[in-house]
C-alpha cells in the first residue's frame, strides 16, 4: 500500500469515527428533548445568557438534529467539503465551551450524550480534543478531501427523514428508554424498610424460568421470549450512595408537611406539572377528571406542582369548580424532581407499592376504563412489557439507521 492510499484511508477512518460519535450523540439527545433542553439551560446560566432561557429546548433539539445529520453525512460521505467545514466549526465551538467548563468546573455536566453517558468536565474536554485532532487529519487540507459519494445521497436523505420523524415522536411522547433515576422498575426511597443506612443501594431483579431452571435478570438485560416471567425481587446490593441510584419523591401539603409516604403504598397515580403556566384550562379540567377517575378505581391520586399550592389554586386558567376539585389532590414538589419523574408537563406516573410501573404523557392520560383495567393487571408484567417494547423500538431504530448508512 502506497503512502497516498494509506493517507486517504486514514482520513476516511477519522471521518467515520467523528461521524459515529456525532450520530449517536445526536440520537441520544433526540431521545429526550426535555432533558436536552435542561442541559442547554445550564449552559445559558453558565454563560450568563439567562434571557435566552425560553429558547433552550428548541435550541437543544435543533443542535442535536444538526449533530446527528452531520454524523450521517460523514458516514455516507455526501457533500464532503460543506460537511467538513460545518463539522469543524461545531467541534471548535464545542472545544472552546468545554475548555471553559474544565477551567471553571461548574456543577453541571456537558450533556454531550444526553442522559445515556455521563462525562466529567475534564473527560468532555479530552473527548473534544480527540475529535479536534481527528478532524484535522480528516479535513486538512480541505482541497484534497475527495469527491462526494453521490450514490449515498438517497440513503442519507432517507435517514434524514427518519431522524426528523424520530424527533417529532420524541417531542410528543415519553422517551422510549428512560435513563433518569425515575426509570420503570425503580423503587422510591420512602418505600424501603430498614435502619436508614444511607449507604444501602437497592435494585429490582426479575426472576424468569426455563426448562425448570430459574434465572435472575435486570431490566437492562432481560432474557428472550423462551423464558417465562415468574416474579420480581428487590435486593440490597453494595454500591454508590443510595441517593444517586434510588429516586426520592418528596412533596408537601399546604401546611408545609412532607407527605412522601403517600406515594409508597398501594396503587398511586401521580400527575406532575413542572410548569403550571403552560397548562391550559382545558388540560386542568382533563387532569381533574383523571384524578377523580383514579380515586374511583382505587388509586391514591396525587397532583404534584412546582408552584406553591396557593399559587396553583389561584390560577386564572382553572375554573372555580375544577379548582375546588383539584385542591383535594394538590401537593408541592421540587421542579427538578418533577421533570425527572415525568418529562411530560402534566403527565401521569403509576406507582405500585413505591415501584414505578408506567408513565403517560399529558395528551395520553388514562381513561376511567383503563384505570380500572390497570388495577387488575400484574404491575410487574405491565412494567416489563412497556419497558421492553420501548427499548426494542429504540434499539431497532438505531440499527435501522446504521444499516441504511452502511449497507445501502
Amino acid at each position: 500500500m502506497n503512502t497516498k492510499v494509506f493517507h486517504h484511508r486514514l482520513r476516511r477512518l477519522c471521518a467515520l469515527v467523528i461521524g459515529f460519535v456525532f450520530l449517536l450523540a445526536g440520537i441520544f439527545k433526540l431521545l429526550d428533548p426535555v432533558g436536552a433542553g435542561l442541559v442547554v439551560e445550564e449552559y445559558y446560566r453558565f454563560l450568563h445568557l439567562g434571557f435566552l432561557m425560553p429558547t433552550a429546548k428548541a435550541a437543544a433539539v435543533l443542535l442535536a438534529l444538526a449533530e446527528s445529520l452531520l454524523g450521517a453525512a460523514l458516514i455516507t460521505g455526501v457533500w464532503k467539503k460543506v460537511v467538513a467545514i460545518l463539522t469543524g466549526i461545531l467541534i471548535v465551538f464545542f472545544t472552546i465551551i468545554t475548555l471553559l467548563l474544565a477551567i471553571f468546573n461548574p456543577e453541571m455536566e456537558c450533556g454531550c450524550f444526553g442522559e445515556v453517558i455521563h462525562l466529567s468536565n475534564f473527560q468532555t474536554l479530552l473527548k473534544n480534543i480527540i475529535l479536534l485532532a481527528l478532524a484535522a487529519i480528516a479535513f486538512i487540507p480541505l482541497g484534497s478531501i475527495g469527491e462526494s459519494r453521490k450514490k449515498k445521497i438517497i440513503p442519507f436523505l432517507i435517514v434524514a427523514v427518519s431522524l426528523a420523524g424520530f424527533t417529532l415522536y420524541s417531542l410528543s411522547s415519553i422517551p422510549l428508554v428512560d435513563y433518569t433515576a425515575f426509570t420503570p422498575g425503580s423503587e422510591l426511597l420512602s418505600s424501603k424498610d430498614g435502619d436508614g443506612d444511607d449507604e444501602d443501594e437497592y435494585t429490582a431483579t426479575f426472576i424468569y424460568e426455563k426448562n425448570g431452571q430459574e434465572g435472575a435478570f435486570t431490566l437492562d438485560r432481560l432474557p428472550d421470549s423462551t423464558w417465562t416471567f415468574v416474579r420480581t425481587e428487590t435486593i440490597k446490593i453494595n454500591g454508590p450512595h443510595v441517593e444517586d441510584n434510588v429516586p426520592i419523591l418528596s412533596f408537601k401539603d399546604a401546611e408545609g408537611n412532607y407527605k412522601d409516604e403517600i406515594a409508597a403504598s398501594g396503587n398511586v397515580l401521580a400527575i406532575s406539572v413542572y410548569d403550571t403556566e403552560k397548562v391550559s384550562g382545558e388540560s386542568w379540567t382533563r387532569i381533574s377528571q383523571v384524578l377523580d377517575a383514579a380515586r374511583t378505581a382505587g388509586f391514591t391520586p396525587l397532583l404534584l406542582t412546582e408552584s406553591s399550592i396557593q399559587e396553583t389554586e389561584s390560577m386564572d386558567a382553572i375554573i372555580p369548580d375544577i379548582r375546588e376539585s383539584l385542591s383535594g389532590f394538590l401537593y408541592q414538589a421540587d421542579r427538578k424532581t418533577l421533570v425527572s419523574m415525568n418529562r411530560s408537563n402534566g403527565g401521569a406516573t403509576w406507582f405500585n407499592d413505591g415501584q414505578l410501573i408506567r408513565k403517560f404523557t399529558r395528551k395520553d392520560l388514562p381513561s376511567e376504563e383503563e384505570l380500572l383495567s390497570m388495577t387488575g393487571d400484574d404491575p410487574t408484567e405491565t412494567m416489563l412489557r412497556y419497558s421492553t417494547r420501548g427499548r426494542l423500538r429504540y434499539q431497532g431504530f438505531i440499527l435501522y439507521v446504521l444499516a441504511m448508512l452502511l449497507l445501502f
